[in-house]
């Protein structure tokens, strides 16, 4: 038997506050993850020391930073510091969102203009204060852009931790003038203790390596002008350079690739490319070059000058999706130009409109001109007309000329004959849908989108949540667990998944190794994220991604060898690596520059000549660099680090193991009720468990000590010594009067149903008392009087006793034993 005061020592040391790597192993043993050495590693880095001002997360791409930082977050959130912010670029803002809440159970709010303004309506003086904005302590989650255009909001709270996603967006703040976001952030974050994230912290000098760190500290390296003199030179001694990687150790940890794979943490596999060209019927074309020649037309009315870019650039991805999908956009665009209203609705088909105009700063009002001529929507209803006449697709064909062939290649790789199909149009999806459906995927088509709202996934949805009633799986989010139900149907059932962007953000889809692009985006960061869902940690197989070439449109084309030659999205073991993807600001400048292409082209010619042009302005930033200054800089960053992470994963594992073994002991020791069985436990119908991968697989419920079971386990084991019990009263509950008394030698390991004091050393014939009963009344029961904490009392009472009406309020129940506290 355990006693009050043992439980609560477990509870204690549990939830105990300790240096990092103990404190952490609580996060981890919460978390949802499998998590590798070189993450643990980064992990303690950053806390290390309260009294650090920050460090620069460095580890290549694809070694999983994402689950870095929100080690850290938890970290903070579990030691009660909920004031967290988390700047990303936009378009990753609900993956970040969707990662946080299934893989740490930490909430978020993404903050944009919407949300933001309707909490200044309710009378809310700072929006970024979330608690009392929205009435919950969440990790507040916005992009670059609307942090820095809401500078001053977000300089008034006191953050308890920063985190910059793609910190290289801030690496030029050294540079006098531009860097007009950075220098923003920088002067309304200044104090605050920050994570940066980059694989790329310097891309062509060590000035940006400056510029990076000095928004951690500026003192750190002094002023600019000491470190352009010691360090900007042609070429830097090999003691200058050790004594800078000396320095940067303290503030900045990177990880390579090949130093994970030499330890044996993770096993990459390939990608491998596929094209399937078409060409589109007379129809098609027609409706493509009039719709095209509409958007070009500067002296258009109907959309206001401000917002000009970002519509046109939508009704362009649309028209590029289907001619299905660009009939309902400009059915739609019709009717809200007809009523005045904004076009914003009418473009809703691209489910990426708000990321988009998150970061061009254009909100709903900017989308339209109060007064549209006449003459424009008579036009847009000829376009209309042309688009609900096309009836045949050619590029739908050549997706059901490319799935078997695809089909083949991944079976031959030893991948399931499984695809991921990605489309930017909603209208599209449904579309496709029906095409795939009648060409017999029928019954093996699911689909993925930002709502859901179809019959198809509705029933899926509500087939899940019968099948998993009452286990974990259930999350009480219907967003998340239509996903979850959606990608289980497709693991389990299904051979394709249509998804949208918006569809896709947070899911995992390692077990299906094929990918086609219906749609291809122009933002190569974009285009990597979709080939992230399938190809990642956890992927056994070679990847396969399929692309389609429209052959009667030179930009089009040129847009593939873009991304495919420059940015190396389609082929090798990474995709786009660190190196190319870190070489650009932002993935949305070059998605502006093509679009500028699309705009002011009239021909082939120019189309090719403004290509080679963005093709060797992007070649100059990929290829100017310092090459010797980074690579014996960062990538001999740490020489040591492979020795350290074979011993941080033992001694991670060992920690982990042995804190699960002890929040069962106290699972042992507070439930005696329970059935054990190994390393887990059943209680009222449900499994409880403290490997999560266990859980998912069983539909166990997850054993965590910050949520659910284990929570209101340590909670309550602490609580109940809060006032500790009288000397002479026992801890526990014993069963009628008929019972025997065990002997004192059995005290300690007598069943929890006794009421015995663990304490008792003097056996029963002495004569003395001896636990809460005295040694003539062993057949009696007993009324409480001591205080709420106790359970029992040391003063006998005759079965025939009356129940004092005082002891009402420490009792639960007036049986003949001693009930529980109420």
């Amino acid at each position: 038997m355990y006693t009050l005061y043992q439980r609560a020592y477990l509870a204690h040391w549990l939830s105990l506050a300790r240096e990092a790597e103990q404190s952490l192993t609580q996060t981890i043993a919460s978390a949802k993850v499998d998590m590798n050495p070189h993450q643990v590693d980064a992990a303690l880095f950053a806390l290390r020391s309260p009294l650090s001002q920050g460090v620069l997360l460095a580890d290549e791409v694809g070694l999983g930073k994402t689950i870095e930082a929100s080690l850290v977050l938890a970290q903070k959130w579990a030691e009660k510091r909920c004031r967290l912010l988390l700047i990303v670029p936009a378009t990753l803002r609900k993956q970040w969102s969707q990662e946080l809440s299934d893989k740490f159970a930490l909430p978020s709010v993404i903050l944009e203009a919407k949300n933001f303004n309707g909490a200044r309506k309710r009378g809310i003086g700072n929006p970024f204060d979330i608690e009392v904005a929205f009435g919950y302590p969440a990790v507040a989650v916005c992009s670059y852009e609307f942090a820095a255009r809401k500078q001053q909001e977000l300089g008034l709270i006191e953050w308890d931790l920063v985190v910059f996603d793609e910190a290289h967006k801030l690496r030029n703040i050294y540079k006098n003038d531009g860097a007009k976001t950075a220098k923003a952030l920088d002067e309304a974050l200044k104090g605050c203790p920050k994570v940066l994230l980059s694989a790329t912290p310097m891309q062509n000098n060590l000035l940006e390596l400056y510029g990076l760190v000095s928004i951690i500290d500026t003192r750190f390296f002094g002023d600019l002008e000491s470190f352009k003199a010691r360090y900007s030179k042609p070429k830097l001694e090999p003691e200058e350079l050790a004594q800078l990687r000396k320095r940067l150790q303290s503030i900045c940890s990177r990880t390579l690739r090949r130093q994970v794979q030499e330890e044996g943490g993770i096993n990459f596999t390939r990608r491998y490319s596929m094209t399937e060209p078409y060409d589109p019927n007379r129809d098609e074309l027609e409706l493509y070059q009039k719709v095209s020649a509409y958007l070009q037309d500067e002296e258009v009315l109907a959309i206001k000058p401000g917002a000009r870019h970002l519509v046109t650039l939508v009704i362009r991805k649309i028209l590029a999706s289907s001619s299905h999908a660009i009939q309902g956009t400009l059915q739609r665009m019709i009717e809200r130009l007809e009523n005045r209203q904004s076009l914003a609705e009418a473009l809703s088909d691209y489910e990426e409109l708000d990321d988009l105009a998150d970061a061009s700063g254009v909100e709903d009002e900017d989308f339209i001109d109060p007064v549209a001529l006449q003459a424009e929507i008579d036009k847009l209803k000829d376009f209309l007309r042309l688009a609900g006449s096309i009836g045949h697709n050619a590029k739908g064909d050549a997706l059901l000329r490319a799935l078997d062939r695809a089909f083949d290649s991944t079976e031959h790789l030893g991948g399931q004959r499984k695809a991921v199909i990605f489309t930017e149009s909603v209208r599209t999806q449904s579309w496709l849908f029906e095409q795939l459906g009648a060409a017999g995927y029928r019954d093996r088509i699911v689909l993925l989108n930002g709502t859901n709202a179809d019959a198809d996934s509705q029933r899926t949805y509500r087939a899940w949540l019968e099948k998993h009633q009452g286990s974990s799986r259930i999350s009480g989010s219907k967003s998340a667990d239509m996903k979850a139900a959606l990608v289980e149907r497709f693991r389990d059932q299904a051979s394709i998944m249509i998804c949208t962007e918006a569809g896709a953000e947070g899911i995992n889809l390692q077990f299906c190794s094929l990918l086609i692009n219906y749609d291809l985006p122009w933002n190569p960061q974009r285009v990597e994220q979709r080939i992230g869902r399938v190809h990642r940690y956890g992927q056994k197989h070679d990847v396969v991604v399929v692309n389609f070439i429209n052959n009667a449109n030179v930009a089009d084309r040129r847009v593939y060898e873009l991304l495919n030659r420059k940015f190396q999205l389609f082929e090798g073991v990474f995709g786009a690596s660190d190196e190319v993807l870190g070489s650009i600001e932002s993935g949305v400048d070059i998605e502006r520059r093509i679009h500028d292409i699309y705009q002011k082209c009239r021909s082939d010619e120019e189309i090719e000549r403004e290509f080679d042009e963005l093709q060797a302005q992007l070649q100059t930033q990929i290829e100017k660099r310092n090459q010797d200054a980074r690579r014996s800089l960062l990538e001999h960053f740490d020489v040591d680090v492979v020795a350290r992470l074979n011993m941080r994963r033992d001694r991670t594992q060992a920690a982990l193991d042995d804190y699960q073994q002890r929040l069962l002991l106290l699972a042992r020791m507070s439930l005696p009720q329970a059935r054990f069985d190994g390393d887990r436990f059943e209680l009222d119908g449900h499994w409880h468990d403290p490997n999560w991968q266990r859980v998912e697989q069983d539909d166990a419920r997850f054993l965590q000590p910050h949520e659910g079971m284990g929570r209101e386990l340590i909670a309550k084991a602490k609580e109940q010594l809060a006032a500790p019990p009288l000397p002479n009263c026992c801890s526990a509950i014993r069963q009628p009067a008929t019972a025997s008394i065990p002997t004192c030698s059995s005290c300690l390991t007598s069943p929890a149903s006794w009421c015995w004091k663990s304490s008792c050393s003097v056996r029963p014939s002495s004569g003395a008392s001896i636990c809460c009963w005295p040694a003539a009344a062993t057949a009696a029961n007993c009324w409480t009087s001591a205080p709420a904490s106790a359970c029992c009392c040391s003063s006998p009472r005759s079965d025939q006793a009356s129940r004092p009406s005082s002891m009402n309020r420490f009792c639960k129940n007036s049986s003949k034993s001693c009930g529980q506290i109420v």
